[in-house]
């Protein structure tokens, strides 16, 4: 196994690995040190079927549900853990999340109290040269703040919407909130503290919706406004582009992506797993 650092704020290639294999405890652990140290790793031209990609995924942690399907049933009833992300439509119905559209940018179910720490994203069928997805290294945002941001987002929490997915479709049982301030989901400190390695990110979840409890709308506007431009700034960006094969594991609780829409009548299918995440430490 090679890890093979890119040269941008964040990412890593890992060769010389088959993720289809049962690895030993010393890869294992090398594995995880990858993703704590560049919050994204790439394996390109893995070959995985669903129990496969359970495995491989249990190797970062206990696999955490999907969040909830806008269609009720499970995709993969005879796979609950995991989610398919695609624009397929099979006999009317959707086989998964998001369509083609874009994304913006988000961490996953940031609306929870504890959020998933780790995301798996496992490529099966992709148009080549569209719907890349980008991350950003929200460890390199926080410490790239203006110093009288810093100061003020000392022990503010902020309020992220459970309403909506990051495709900004409404979930089953929310209604639209009138303005931010009724945004209904779990407030979160806007800077969280690593359990593991004790550095400091921001902790922004999603822009639209969004509010920093206990400001003056206004205010908090403002202050998101500016946090999001220093979140997404393009010094802290990777882009990714799709091929079939690739497998992408990403911080979620460090890292911020979004994703580029693209043509609704190509097909695209990808399954994702989740690992359970931790409450942050609070300051």
């Amino acid at each position: 196994m090679q890890i093979i650092p890119f040269e941008a704020a964040l990412g890593a290639e890992i060769t010389e690995l088959d993720a289809a294999m049962a690895l030993a405890p010393a890869a294992k652990a090398a594995l995880r040190d990858a993703l704590d140290a560049h919050l994204v790793l790439l394996l390109r031209n893995q070959s995985l079927d669903d129990p496969t990609l359970q495995r491989f995924s249990e190797i970062f942690g206990e696999l955490d549900p999907p969040g909830p399907n806008p269609y009720g049933a499970p995709f993969l009833p005879a796979f609950p853990m995991i989610n398919v992300i695609s624009n397929i439509v099979e006999g009317g119905r959707p086989v998964g999340n998001l369509g083609a559209g874009e994304a913006v940018w988000h961490a996953d179910m940031t609306y929870i109290a504890a959020p998933p720490k780790a995301a798996i994203l496992y490529a099966i069928e992709v148009p080549e040269g569209q719907g890349d997805t980008y991350f950003a290294n929200q460890f390199r945002a926080f410490e790239a703040l203006d110093a009288d941001l810093r100061e003020a987002t000392a022990g503010l929490t902020l309020v992220h919407d459970a309403a909506h997915n990051s495709a900004g479709m409404l979930r089953r049982g929310h209604v639209e909130p009138a303005d931010p301030t009724e945004t209904v989901g779990a407030r979160h400190p806007i800077v969280r503290r690593d359990s593991r390695t004790g550095n400091r990110a921001l902790f922004l979840g999603r822009r639209p919706h969004a509010y920093i409890d206990g400001l003056p709308l206004a205010e908090s506007e403002r202050m998101l406004d500016r946090l999001w431009a220093a979140a997404t700034r393009p010094e802290h960006v990777w882009r990714h582009s799709w091929r079939a094969g690739d497998l992408l594991i990403w911080s979620n609780l460090a890292v911020l992506h979004r994703r580029d829409a693209f043509d609704a009548s190509a097909r695209r299918l990808m399954h994702r797993t989740q690992i359970k995440g931790d409450q942050p430490i609070i300051e």
